[in-house]
């Protein structure tokens, strides 16, 4: 394959208005992960809780939610919303924020993405807590901690450090999962790779340089490859600077689902 195969990539403003498209993906990705990190760690506290019935309750709620298709639970919350929360997240996005943002749609598939991922996150994170040898707790208590001491000054910042590997896997998933939203007509890449292919490569005039889909798609998922290999790599980077910084590797890693299950 000859890069003038690619021809319709600098014809007209194709390259641009992929680009475009890719980065309303790149923010609605960063938005959802910071969202569903701090959701998924306190679903995760609250799943550990001395209260059964707030870890009995956030157990179900962490199950439902985890066990849901992505894609139907976006449609379901793009039905269910009522106009007026929409028209509500209208009226306070600010001006300075994207035009994309500015959509009542962007609530149902922001919602959608913080909703799943935080529950799956919340696993991630409490298999990581859990993962921790008896005797640090001990010794927390040994030393005179209560219990949010001791899981905020010893438990968190080693569990965290072993979850790195399976909190950034599903980081990766959920920025490739941002193509989902354009099921509910927010015009993000997927979309916009779709309307390059259906105009003959030009979506401003028409009439351009033919856009063969398979091209155009294989485009758009090495955009993905690049930034999900960046967070892989960042990823690597934060384990070999803990590793340096304590002098240790940790002995066990949570790496995914099945590992918990195990």
């Amino acid at each position: 394959m000859t890069v003038a195969v690619f021809e319709w990539l600098t014809a007209g403003n194709n390259l641009r208005f992929i680009l475009e498209g890719f980065l309303i993906n790149l923010q609605i990705a960063i938005v959802a992960m910071v969202l569903a990190l701090a959701a998924g760690l306190a679903l995760a506290l609250l799943r550990l809780s001395r209260n059964r019935v707030v870890s009995i309750a956030t157990g179900i709620w962490v199950d439902v939610f985890r066990n849901l298709p992505l894609l139907l639970l976006i449609l379901f919350l793009f039905l269910w919303i009522p106009q007026s929360a929409r028209e509500t997240w209208e009226d306070l996005m600010p001006s300075w924020m994207p035009e994309s943002w500015h959509s009542g749609l962007m609530l149902a598939g922001l919602s959608g993405l913080v909703l799943y991922n935080s529950a799956v996150l919340a696993e991630i994170m409490r298999a990581g807590i859990l993962s921790l040898p008896r005797g640090q707790r001990e010794a927390a208590q040994a030393l005179g901690l209560n219990y949010q001491q001791s899981m905020r000054h010893v438990i968190l910042p080693q569990g965290l450090r072993r979850m790195v590997p399976a909190t950034v896997s599903q980081l990766i998933t959920l920025n490739k999962d941002t193509t989902l939203v354009s099921i509910i007509a927010i015009v993000e890449v997927m979309r916009r790779a779709r309307t390059v292919t259906a105009t003959s490569g030009n979506p401003f005039t028409g009439g351009g340089v033919e856009a063969p889909i398979l091209e155009v798609f294989l485009f758009v998922g090495l955009l993905f490859i690049i930034v999900n290999y960046a967070l892989s790599r960042l990823s690597r980077l934060l384990e070999v600077r803990e590793t340096e910084r304590t002098g240790s590797a940790p002995k066990v890693e949570v790496r995914g689902l099945e590992e918990q299950v195990a």
